[in-house]
């Protein structure tokens, strides 16, 4: 199996015009109507014309809450998936193409600055987090008894050695065993696989990045080729058309399933979505979308229905999913209504989406064992071991929550210094928030 994993309407005030004053204005109406010259007499005074209503106040900058609502309810899709591997997620929401597409909009936006700078500081941002999670798996994976010079996976020797530099700076997935022990004792054998296996995103994020000047280049000349170049790549190499082996492959066909939909974050940001008749973007959408499935119907993988593992469904649900979501975005610059009240969560899932992403899949599996240990309570008989078997997963959704939460507070504070900003435990936006109200 794959594991696929990353910002109103402005209310103006129109100031009343200015009572107008011309000869007569305060008599009555009949002496106001004698009181006009007669056309022709150059004493005659024009009334002055009210003023026009003063444009709106431009809107205040700052984060659109509905693109931050989103990236938080995909994180929470990725987490649900990878725990209960229910296929059927990832056609109720694509949240790899909704995470792209936020993560483009938001690169367009930045590259208004030069170039060099907005990489220089995507990266700074991304790689720390990485940093800190390889300093704990590497040191387990070599405790569990890993050689890279004697994996066969990434060719030994000495390019085994030197595919480590992955975990420093991900220009490709980083390599691991797909099974060994580990020294803690309570990790399945495949702990690798489940928990470093996600970080082909870190890989696929970061060549976005780079060649981002590039593409919005490109898309600001030729915007729709720009847009569907990646989907028929898709077309080309994920449905084995063309192949390219090993690892290079697998680059190449994450970067063409979701490149579309971090071009469509470039449309979006660029108002050219916008420019779009909403019928006629929504109407190519569900073709997109109804083709995917179709396509996705006769190329079933052992997995059943999960697009991760059929590209060109993949890709082609993904973009007509998000140009729907697009083409609807409101612009909030706080959530309306019943919504507000997952603000601070909302805002902790933004301020550490990658601190969550490096560590969930781990986490998961450490709420097994501690699960675990619920059976070997004195009370537990046969009945209260059959509730918790039947509720089993349920309970670890449940409990990887809060062991999130500890890996936020614990490592989360790396993403504040790589955004060289004051370090903060739990950034939630309520500290922000009783400031403003004692100002207010």
């Amino acid at each position: 199996m794959t594991y696929p994993t990353y910002g109103g309407n402005d209310n103006g005030v129109n100031r009343p015009t200015q009572r107008v004053n011309w000869p007569g204005a305060d008599a009555p109406a009949t002496a106001r109507i004698a009181a006009v010259p007669e056309q022709g007499d150059p004493t005659r005074a024009l009334p002055t014309q009210p003023a026009a209503a003063e444009p709106p106040a431009p809107k205040k900058p700052g984060r659109d809450r509905y693109l931050d609502l989103l990236r938080s309810i995909a994180l929470v899709r990725v987490v649900a998936y990878h725990l209960f591997g229910w296929v059927w997620l990832s056609v109720l929401f694509p949240s790899m193409g909704v995470m792209f597409a936020l993560a483009g909009s938001l690169m367009a936006r930045s590259l208004s600055r030069p170039a060099l700078s907005v990489v220089r500081g995507r990266l700074r941002r991304l790689l720390p987090p990485m940093w800190v999670f390889s300093a704990l798996v590497l040191p387990l994976l070599f405790m569990g008894g890993w050689n890279p010079g004697n994996d066969s996976d990434t060719g030994g020797g000495t390019w085994g050695w030197l595919d480590l530099v992955d975990y420093v700076i991900p220009f490709a997935a980083p390599s691991y065993p797909w099974e060994i022990s580990n020294p803690p004792g309570f990790l399945e054998t495949t702990w690798a696989e489940q928990g470093i296996g996600p970080l082909w995103y870190l890989r696929a994020y970061l060549w976005f990045v780079l060649l981002s000047p590039l593409l919005l280049k490109a898309f600001r000349k030729l915007p729709w080729a720009t847009l569907l170049a990646p989907l028929a790549l898709t077309a080309v190499i994920g449905t084995g058309l063309v192949e390219i082996p090993g690892r290079t492959g697998e680059a190449v066909t994450d970067f063409a399933v979701y490149g579309s939909c971090w071009v469509l974050g470039f449309a979006h940001q660029e108002g050219v979505l916008q420019k779009v008749p909403r019928y006629a973007a929504v109407s190519c959408a569900a073709l997109l979308m109804g083709f995917g499935l179709w396509w996705a119907s006769g190329h079933l993988s052992d997995e059943g229905w999960d697009l991760n593992e059929i590209p060109l469904a993949q890709a082609a649900w993904s973009l007509g999913f998000v140009v729907i979501l697009l083409q609807y975005a409101p612009s909030w610059q706080q959530l309306p209504g019943r919504l507000a009240r997952w603000d601070r969560l909302v805002t902790l899932a933004n301020n550490r989406a990658v601190t969550i992403y490096l560590w969930h899949n781990l986490l998961i599996m450490a709420t097994f064992p501690l699960i675990d240990l619920l059976y070997q309570l004195p009370f537990m008989d046969d009945r209260m071991s059959s509730a918790l078997d039947s509720t089993y997963m349920l309970w670890a959704f449940v409990l990887v929550w809060p062991l999130i939460g500890l890996a936020i507070v614990a490592t989360g504070w790396v993403e504040d210094l790589a955004a060289k900003r004051r370090p903060r435990l739990w950034p939630d936006g309520a500290r922000r928030g009783r400031k403003k109200a004692r100002h207010s």
